[in-house]
């Protein structure tokens, strides 16, 4: 008799490409309607809402009725870091799509993973943030320290909020797929994204999961964490 959970059937949700195919386009942590993530998917609507409809079933998205369509997200953020480890295996492992596309480098220096900050800029605000003592660093275990937290607050974050108002870990690593190196994840994750949205540093590139930093933005950024200039 096997124990544990029933990887097998995860495994088997996310193995067809339609499937892995929408929830990549669910990683963004919008919610999207059958109709936009069958074109996502490159298959029929009918299609995409039996796909949806196992995805459900097996607890990976979540849907929401409003009138008489439904928007799909992911179940959770927990979901969105198995996808992004899943995508740094198939990426460390050689297995890359054909055509990269033009966005690529874009992705790759900043996008949105889920509700926070992915990719070179995310991993590098990262690493300042463990130099500065802002964050502890604990084998992979992270936590903001009590110096951290009035880092945090100047930067015009209310950490007392978050850590009474959400479920979530405040602080947690979450493996970036394009640099191999974990970058920050959590409510503090999110939060920190929101206001780098909010100073108008960055802005989401529509219909994709680009986060793109304007001149000026990005030489704020990188003065706020101590990262090195922009070359």
């Amino acid at each position: 008799m096997k124990l544990g959970p029933d990887i097998a059937r995860i495994a088997s949700l996310l193995g067809d490409p339609a499937r892995a195919n929408i929830m990549t386009a669910l990683m963004g942590g919008q919610s999207l309607t059958a109709g936009e993530l069958a074109r996502e998917a490159g298959v029929t609507p009918q299609t995409a809402s039996s796909h949806l409809a196992k995805l459900e079933a097996g607890g990976l998205v979540s849907v929401r009725r409003q009138g008489r369509y439904g928007y799909f997200a992911l179940a959770g953020a927990e979901v969105a870091g198995v996808l992004e480890s899943l995508t740094g295996l198939a990426a460390h492992a050689g297995h890359l799509r054909v055509r990269t596309g033009p966005k690529e480098p874009a992705l790759r220096q900043a996008r949105v993973c889920y509700d926070h900050l992915a990719g070179d800029l995310a991993v590098a605000m990262l690493d300042a943030l463990v130099a500065k003592g802002v964050i502890a660093d604990a084998e992979g275990s992270l936590v903001l320290t009590h110096d951290g937290a009035g880092f945090i607050r100047a930067f015009g974050v209310e950490v007392e909020c978050l850590s009474a108002s959400s479920r979530r870990p405040l602080c947690k690593a979450c493996l970036d797929w394009s640099v191999r190196r974990s970058h920050l994840a959590g409510s503090l994750g999110a939060a920190i994204l929101t206001r780098v949205y909010e100073r108008g540093w960055a802005r989401r590139v529509e219909g994709t999961r680009v986060v793109a930093f304007s001149a000026p933005g990005r030489t704020a950024f990188a003065k706020a964490f101590d990262l090195a200039p922009a070359t």
